[in-house]
């Protein structure tokens, strides 16, 4: 595909601008950063600070608020999964490998890819877990297949989303599942909250779908919709005011002050109504 083709539904007509930096296809709405990063660009990006200040303020401490999202998620992903069909699980961007580690007793096999080093080498380490550092496009898996392919927060960050599409469906058959959270941009809350909304913070976040638009991509590469639900999510204090104090704000002062109390360590549980949580069976 060309790169000036919206890579949703095809079209060469110059994109319209949403926000500063933020652009939107006029035939079919999907929003993209306004940027072009090169591979090595956005590899540099999730080095060993993406999880420890660039992004999180310590992913690995939020290991439990993180399983507990995991946990939720896979409980309605079982209902879609036929044990003797579904055995081989992938997940991309596998992080820490939390999520691999909570379901690895579910699957005849699971294992996971991602470009950090900090990640994979916790994922190995930490659980003894199949993960490969490698960018999922280069990654050359022969022929294997998958019968259940994870994208969990993920689409989101990639260049080329469709090629990652694309190449999922050459290594998964008809009846594999695919499963992708990512913000849905024509929520409430994000109309709400505009350029403001917080998914929108290039150029880690490249992509913003709506359920008409991710669920149009993914029919282009085989995929069908078969649920769409809102998520809601687990998160500790200390992960949420780092991003408006530190992140946003620029206040570090004020988020050394709230950690000292010790509040940081405690967590909630939240549902904004514009994180979707997409299914998709192979055809």
């Amino acid at each position: 595909m060309d790169e000036t083709q919206c890579i949703v539904c095809g079209t060469k007509a110059a994109p319209a601008p949403l926000y500063r930096g933020i652009v939107r296809c006029p035939t079919c709405g999907y929003v993209s950063a306004d940027m072009r990063l090169t591979d090595e660009e956005l590899f540099a990006l999730y080095n060993e600070q993406f999880f420890t200040g660039a992004e999180f303020s310590d992913y690995a401490a939020d290991e439990r608020f993180f399983r507990k999202n995991f946990r939720l998620r896979f409980r309605e992903l079982k209902k879609f999964i036929a044990p003797a069909r579904h055995r081989h699980l992938l997940e991309i961007g596998s992080a820490y490998g939390f999520f691999l580690d909570e379901v690895r007793q579910e699957f005849a096999s699971v294992e996971g890819i991602d470009i950090t080093d900090a990640g994979v080498a916790h994922a190995r380490a930490r659980f003894n877990l199949n993960v490969v550092q490698a960018d999922f496009l280069a990654h050359d898996y022969g022929a294997q297949k998958f019968d259940v392919v994870c994208l969990w927060d993920t689409i989101e960050h990639l260049r080329a989303p469709h090629l990652y599409l694309e190449k999922i469906a050459a290594h998964t058959e008809r009846g594999a599942l695919l499963t992708i959270t990512t913000g849905d941009v024509a929520s409430l809350n994000a109309r709400l909250r505009g350029k403001q909304w917080r998914m929108i913070h290039p150029p880690t976040h490249l992509h913003y779908f709506a359920p008409e638009t991710l669920a149009r991509l993914l029919e282009r590469y085989g995929f069908e919709v078969i649920y769409n639900r809102y998520c809601g999510f687990y998160r500790s204090l200390g992960n949420v005011a780092y991003n408006i104090f530190v992140l946003r704000w620029q206040r570090p002062g004020f988020f050394r002050q709230l950690e000292r109390t010790g509040l940081t360590k405690f967590g909630f549980y939240l549902n904004l109504y514009d994180i979707m949580y997409v299914i998709a069976r192979r055809r």
